[in-house]
């Protein structure tokens, strides 16, 4: 009986989150060429990386830690990235403009998010780490710990952000649910 080699084990317990992976990107980069890019640079970390993961934990927690942290290491570089004076013509006029409209429609994007256009309002006029850790408690149903585990912070700060984020998202959404489907806040 021959056994499998490395490439087919990473292949067999990481290629199976693809798409939830991609899902995720999305959600926090709200770009999907940029989530694309997300998730391939998550991939090649992980097979890299591959000796280091333990044979029947979580691989799927396991790529959304990579992932993760992928997405805060370029925030972060992106923030403190050269100052604006120092960029060239382009990139300021990106900088002040915003990227140029993406290829695809409105309507194919929130298809793959499953969110209403008042919900993506919502969720994209929340900081970054207040939306990462919405969408990872909410939407990926992750538990506080695998979280604070996953983005490095203390699990109160976890706690004490999703409760900020979820009532900012609360407020934002009010009138939403109130016209749309007659949800009142309760008194």
């Amino acid at each position: 009986m021959r056994t499998a080699t490395a490439r087919q084990r990473f292949e067999q317990a990481a290629l199976p989150h693809l798409r939830d992976l991609y899902a995720i990107g999305v959600r926090m980069t709200r770009n999907p060429d940029a989530a694309n890019d997300l998730v391939q640079e998550t991939y090649l970390r992980a097979y890299a990386a591959w000796q280091s993961f333990t044979d029947g934990s979580n691989c799927r927690a396991w790529l959304i830690r990579i992932l993760t942290n992928s997405y805060i290491n370029h925030y972060r570089r992106s923030r403190s990235h050269r100052s604006f004076t120092q960029r060239s013509e382009d990139e300021q006029l990106t900088a002040l403009y915003g990227d140029a409209p993406r290829s695809r429609a409105a309507e194919e994007l929130l298809a793959d998010c499953g969110f209403s256009d008042e919900v993506e309002g919502a969720l994209a006029d929340l900081d970054d780490d207040y939306r990462l850790v919405v969408l990872l408690a909410d939407v990926e149903e992750m538990k506080y710990k695998e979280i604070a585990e996953t983005l490095g912070w203390p699990i109160g700060t976890v706690m004490s952000r999703l409760h900020r984020a979820r009532r900012r998202l609360e407020e934002r959404l009010a009138p939403f649910a109130e016209d749309g489907y007659g949800i009142r806040r309760a008194a």
